[in-house]
C-alpha cells in the first residue's frame, strides 16, 4: 500500500483547480484565507513577493513553487516596495475548473495556481506537519520529474486541444505528489516533516504503516504490528511514536475514523456496514468512537456532511495595479 497516495485520495474531495494566468507589472494580487484549500503555486514566468498575514514575506523566483497546505491568507505583489491597494476578492471557483489563457509574450509575469479541498476537519499528521508557507526553489537537475510536469501541465493550460481536462487533472496530480515528495525528500525536509519523512522511509515503522492503510480493518494489535515491523513490541510502540507523533493503536485509531468520515460523506451504507469496514466489531463501538473524536454522532455527521463536489476556492483572487 503506497501510504502517501492512500492519504491525499481520502483527505480530498470532489475535484481539483486548476488555472494560468498572465499579468503585467505592476500588480497586487490579494488571496483569502480559506481553511479547506491546499493550494499550490508556480511562478512560470517572472519573480514575485508573497506576504503573508502576519507580515512575513517570501520572494518567488520564476520556476520556484509555493505550497500553501491550509490555504492562508496572502498577498502576491510584482515589486517589493508596492503596497496592496485593492480589496479581497469573495467570490470562489467552482470545483473542476480549468481557467486557460492563451500566452501573452509582453506579460511580465505567468502564474500556474493549483488547489484541491480537503475533507473539513480532518488534517492528517503527514499534512499538518507542514509550515502554512513553503517555496521550493527551481531546480530542474535534483528534480527533473517536477520540471517536467509542471512544463506539461503549463502547456495544457495554455492549449485548446481535445482531452486537455483529463491531462490537466492528471498532470496537476503528479505535480502534487512531485511536491510532497521533495518536501519529504533531503535536503527541501521542512519543519516537522522529518518525522513522517523518517517513518515512511524508515524499514519497520514504514511497514507497519502501509499494513495499517493496506488492512485498516483488521484486528491489529502493538504486537502484531511489531511482527510485521519486525520490532519487539516495546521497541516497535517507541519507535512509531517518535517517528510518527502518536501511538501505533492511536494512528490506527485515526485513519479508520477517517475512512469512515469519507464512507459517510461520500456513500450511503448503513452505519453497520461502515463500522465493519473500518474495523469496528459492533455499529455501537463505531459509534462511540466517531462521536468522541467528531464530537457528533456518525449519523448527524452524515446529514451535515458537504457534497461530494464542493467549490475549490483556495485561488479567489483580485488583481489591481500595485
Amino acid at each position: 500500500m503506497d501510504v502517501l497516495s492512500d492519504v491525499l485520495a481520502v483527505l480530498r474531495t470532489g475535484r481539483p483547480f486548476a488555472a494560468r494566468f498572465s499579468l503585467s507589472a505592476p500588480f497586487s494580487d490579494q488571496r483569502r484565507s480559506h481553511a479547506n484549500g491546499f493550494g499550490v503555486q508556480i511562478m512560470v514566468r517572472g519573480n514575485a513577493f508573497v506576504t503573508t498575514a502576519e507580515g512575513r514575506v517570501v520572494e518567488v523566483g520564476e520556476g520556484d513553487v509555493l505550497v500553501v497546505p491550509r490555504g492562508s491568507s496572502h498577498t502576491i505583489v510584482s515589486d517589493s516596495l508596492s503596497t496592496p491597494t485593492g480589496p479581497e476578492c469573495d467570490g470562489s471557483g467552482p470545483a473542476g475548473l480549468i481557467l486557460r489563457t492563451a500566452d501573452d509574450p509582453e506579460a511580465t509575469h505567468v502564474m500556474v495556481c493549483l488547489a484541491y479541498a480537503m475533507a473539513p476537519g480532518r488534517t492528517h499528521p503527514l499534512l499538518a506537519a507542514l509550515p502554512d508557507f513553503t517555496r521550493i526553489p527551481a531546480d530542474p537537475v535534483a528534480r527533473p520529474e517536477l520540471a517536467g510536469a509542471i512544463g506539461m501541465l503549463e502547456h495544457e493550460l495554455r492549449a485548446e486541444r481535445g482531452g486537455g481536462d483529463t491531462l490537466v487533472s492528471a498532470l496537476l496530480d503528479a505535480v502534487l505528489m512531485y511536491l510532497l515528495r521533495a518536501l519529504l525528500e533531503g535536503n527541501a525536509r521542512h519543519c516537522g516533516f522529518d518525522g513522517w519523512a523518517a517513518a515512511l522511509a524508515d524499514r519497520s515503522v514504514g511497514a507497519a504503516l502501509q499494513a495499517i492503510h493496506a488492512e485498516p480493518s483488521r484486528q491489529w494489535s502493538v504486537s502484531s504490528l511489531g511482527e510485521v515491523a519486525g520490532l519487539s513490541r516495546s521497541a516497535f510502540s517507541r519507535r512509531f511514536t517518535e517517528l510518527v507523533g502518536q501511538p501505533p493503536l492511536g494512528y490506527l485509531t485515526f485513519w479508520r475514523l477517517t475512512l469512515a468520515a469519507r464512507l459517510l460523506s461520500d456513500t450511503d451504507a448503513p452505519l453497520a456496514t461502515v463500522a465493519r469496514q473500518v474495523g469496528y466489531a459492533s455499529e455501537f463501538a463505531f459509534a462511540a468512537a466517531f462521536k468522541r473524536d467528531f464530537g457528533q454522532a456518525p449519523g448527524r455527521f452524515r446529514k451535515q456532511a458537504p457534497s461530494c463536489e464542493p467549490a475549490v476556492p483556495a485561488f479567489d483572487r483580485e488583481t489591481v495595479p500595485a
